[in-house]
């Protein structure tokens, strides 16, 4: 299956622009610069309904407003928008880590015990190591606010250089869970070699030993 994904094209100008794409839409040389200057980071969809078009995607959404709120390292999101297929959620997350390059590869949706929710063991299938601490806290922090938090069952684990980390389908529930678990983040990607991250100290102070 191929995996469907958002191309980034810039629209044309009525004159050419030396910040920005020319008149047939190509990007020039700045422009070009700036977005290899931005740390890609994966975010990935999974719902049957929002893949097929029956209903706005609104967990993508959610985590990319997160990090515009969290981070103060220049970013860019490399999306991905597929159904609830185990194989291709896999296939999306190799694609993130192998080719594109992303350390840092947030998921949302297919975390619950439906038959159909199977983005867990699809993240499990491409990693080389679970970090269960996520998960752990993901939970205990969600479950303050409502009592079916038990039943998710979000992991994170590490492919290479790459952090992969599943979050709930909401949006509200989203930024929750990436508040508890931002400040390791930044370490975590330092320790296995990913890119540098710095966020905005007044909305997330990012955990890094001393000396």
């Amino acid at each position: 299956m191929k995996l469907n994904e958002t191309r980034y094209g810039l629209a044309p100008l009525a004159c050419r622009d030396a910040a920005g794409p020319d008149m047939t839409g190509r990007s020039t040389r700045s422009e070009k610069a700036k977005r290899v200057s931005e740390i890609p980071i994966g975010v990935v969809t999974v719902s049957d309904r929002a893949a097929a078009g029956v209903y706005e995607d609104k967990g993508g959404p959610g985590i990319e407003a997160a990090l515009t709120a969290i981070l103060a390292t220049p970013w860019r999101p490399v999306r991905r928008l597929i159904a609830d297929e185990r194989e291709t959620i896999a296939a999306a997350l190799r694609d993130l880590a192998d080719v594109e390059r992303c350390s840092l590869i947030l998921v949302t949706g297919g975390t619950g015990p439906s038959p159909r929710d199977v983005t867990p063991e699809a993240t499990a299938d491409v990693c080389d190591r679970i970090l269960p601490g996520f998960g752990e806290l993901m939970r205990a922090r969600s479950l303050l606010d409502v009592p079916t938090a038990i039943l998710s069952r979000q992991i994170a684990g590490l492919r290479g250089r790459s952090l992969i980390v599943d979050l709930p389908g909401r949006p509200a529930a989203i930024r929750v869970c990436l508040d508890a678990i931002f400040p390791a983040i930044p370490y975590c990607l330092d320790l296995v070699g990913g890119d540098r991250l710095e966020t905005n100290p007044e909305i997330c102070q990012a955990f890094r030993p001393k000396g």
